[in-house]
């Protein structure tokens, strides 16, 4: 991991959650699940990043805090992120979000109860690397 990215909460572990819609390694270190909202630290290498998906039954807040990295809703640009930047992710909004190509990035995700992830398709490889 490059010296000058600064994860503020601790990396964790594999992300064995949901790992498998990601392209390239992530990690995962949940933070809090008071009250049935669920908190977690999520850091991407470069260039990783999830598949596109829907949150079902409530949203999601992304506060970003490392690195850089970018968030995308269907049918819109995609946004660089960088850290302090909020995101607010309406329920039934298909996006994804992730590391840009040469850095590190690390967000915490918070979701509301109920909410529940649909996973689809992966981002474009040929999409994604158009991004600056």
């Amino acid at each position: 991991m490059n010296e000058a990215f600064q994860n503020l909460f601790p990396q964790g572990g594999p992300n064995t959650a949901a790992g498998q819609y990601f392209s390239g390694a992530s990690y995962l270190h949940p933070l809090s699940s008071e009250g049935g909202v669920t908190v977690s630290n999520v850091t991407f290498e470069p260039a990783c990043r999830n598949n596109w998906h829907i949150h079902h039954n409530g949203g999601q807040i992304l506060l970003c805090t490392a690195g850089r990295g970018y968030y995308q809703e269907w049918g819109k640009p995609a946004q660089e992120l960088h850290p302090g930047d909020v995101i607010s992710i309406p329920p039934e909004v298909k996006h994804w979000h992730g590391a840009a190509q040469d850095s590190w990035f690390a967000h915490v995700a918070i979701s509301v109860p109920g909410s529940k992830a649909e996973w689809l398709e992966p981002v474009a490889d040929a999409e994604y690397r158009e991004l600056k």
